[in-house]
């Protein structure tokens, strides 16, 4: 057992709720290797975020670890000073965090983050910023030289997510906790990084706990699996074995799901709802977006599909007005909306609404829920005191949250998933008849994003709703999309109706697309970097 980096025995952790303790974590063992890397699988609130932050000897802010052990390379982290564990973090045990949005700081370019801890362990800082740039090229980056000295705000929110990749990287740590580093990226891009992360784990040596809802991404990461369920262990074993053959009813149910998948639509009738003309937009003097037409019709779903970068969320932000376009207009029910949106009506502004990626960044995080759900139905439809409050109920009644239990938590003490049905919630209280949802199944487990695909699907069939659906995720696309549109560099490479979209023959960028969707098969990741390595 000498190469044992990390053990944690009857691990018990416990959240505050007013005046009492309530468990999160109920006597979980977990042991680790050398360069040996581990999945964390289960729902959202099953506790792998707890149990990787736990490694670290690290709570949250309301919870405590209440029993148990955690010894990493022969330090006992719950008998340990905070001096000593801090000295442990970002050097030994590195964390990569879900929403790299939320954990950056917005004042500070990303090099001079990266280079912070290699500085402060003896590091010179031209060979900190030499070493900053060949990570940023192993984790394909664009323009890796250059890249670094942006703010957090001048790149994609996939972009982001790999920089925090690169940064937890730059210690050549022990090991590394990859609490879902590949979900904000799309499916090419991850491609790359996972193969960069696995590289790196492997030519370090490095161990890993891979947090993820993902069930075909930890296949290709993993070398075992184990799963979790409200705070206990269902089940563990080697990755093959838990594929092929797992024990528990629970995680079979895990394999199942996602077979929701609504009927063909026949093709659409009418205006459209909403008619994106002729756009062009731009940041600065740099072109985003050219020449981008397509239309969205009511009761139906649009799906925008294309790499980070891709300009998807730029036209979103064209939709809203949020970047006027320099040439171009979008047309809402036949009428051209002003494309500043400060020169839109209360009533055009009602009528779009959006449901935003980065769910820790897009709620206020010192209002509670029932001001956060409350503002819109109060400022468009001027809804105040108890039928303010009858709403608010029946929209977390309609996102499966129990209204006495949530309606007065703040966004810090809900799960990721939880924020973004908060925010699904606080785009129908404005009652819109467009809605764009900008990546909102992302950071959502499998079971979850069914069940919120399936409230979508019926929201819309019951409110006549149009949605935009921005998505990485082609499954997504298969299971609730009437129309596709894919884009690359700013412009419509294809559109057309799902059926037609996912039939060959493929543009050739739709194809690479495609053929980078993981499989539940181990072998894929290596055979797909065999086969194109091959074309090369």
């Amino acid at each position: 057992m000498a190469d044992v980096l990390l053990t944690i025995k009857d691990l018990r952790i416990e959240g505050r709720a007013g005046d009492d303790w309530l468990p999160i974590i109920k006597g979980v063992d977990l042991t680790l290797h050398r360069g040996e890397v581990l999945g964390l699988i289960g729902e959202s609130g099953a506790g792998k975020s707890t149990l990787g932050l736990a490694a670290m000897g690290f709570a949250r802010d309301g919870c405590r670890i209440s029993g148990g052990e955690i010894n990493f390379d022969g330090i006992d982290l719950r008998r340990a000073s905070e001096a000593k564990k801090r000295a442990l973090r970002g050097r030994r045990i590195a964390y990569v965090a879900q929403s790299a949005a939320a954990s950056f700081n917005p004042a500070h370019k990303l090099i001079d983050q990266y280079s912070e801890v290699p500085v402060l362990g003896g590091m010179g800082r031209s060979k900190a910023e030499a070493e900053a740039k060949t990570l940023y090229r192993k984790m394909q980056l664009p323009h890796p030289d250059e890249i670094g000295f942006r703010y957090p705000h001048q790149v994609s929110g996939g972009q982001l997510q790999r920089a925090m990749t690169a940064m937890a990287m730059a210690s050549h740590p022990d090991l590394i906790i990859f609490d879902e580093p590949t979900t904000a990226l799309d499916v090419t891009t991850q491609i790359e990084v996972l193969a960069a992360i696995r590289d790196i784990v492997r030519d370090y040596n490095t161990a890993a706990i891979y947090i993820t809802h993902d069930l075909a991404v930890v296949a290709q990461m993993a070398d075992r699996i184990k799963i979790l369920l409200r705070g206990d262990e269902v089940e563990e074993a080697d990755t093959r074995t838990m594929l092929s053959a797992p024990k528990a009813d629970y995680t079979k149910s895990l394999w199942a799901v996602r077979s929701f998948a609504r009927p063909d639509a026949p093709p659409p009738e009418g205006a459209p709802l909403v008619s994106v003309q002729n756009v062009r937009a731009s940041y600065g003097k740099i072109d985003i977006l050219h020449d981008v037409s397509f239309d969205i019709h009511a009761g139906r779903t649009l799906a925008v599909v294309g790499e980070s970068g891709s300009g998807k969320s730029t036209v979103a932000r064209v939709i809203t007005g949020l970047l006027p376009p320099r040439e171009g207009q979008v047309v809402f029910d036949g009428t051209p909306l002003p494309p500043d949106y400060r020169a839109r009506s209360r009533d055009q502004l009602r009528q779009c609404q959006m449901i935003y990626q980065m769910a820790d960044t897009a709620l206020n995080p010192k209002l509670r829920l029932r001001e956060l759900i409350g503002r819109p139905a109060y400022m468009y439809l001027g809804l105040r005191g108890r039928a303010l409050d009858a709403r608010i109920r029946e929209l977390l009644a309609l996102i499966e949250l129990e209204p006495d239990k949530y309606i007065d938590r703040l966004p810090s003490e809900l799960s990721g998933g939880q924020k973004q049905r908060i925010g699904i919630a606080r785009a129908l209280a404005a009652e819109p008849r467009l809605i764009i949802c900008d990546e909102v199944t992302s950071a959502l487990d499998q079971i979850v994003q069914e069940g919120i695909l399936k409230l979508l699907d019926r929201l819309q069939r019951e409110l006549n709703l149009a949605y935009m659906f921005i998505t990485h995720d082609l499954s997504t696309v298969r299971a609730i999309a009437d129309e596709v549109v894919v884009m690359q560099k700013g412009r419509v490479i294809e559109q057309g109706p799902k059926p037609e979209m996912f039939a060959p023959p493929h543009e050739p960028y739709t194809e690479l697309l495609l053929s980078s969707v993981p499989q539940m098969d181990p072998d894929w990741l290596t055979r797909l970097l065999d086969e194109r390595a091959g074309h090369r």
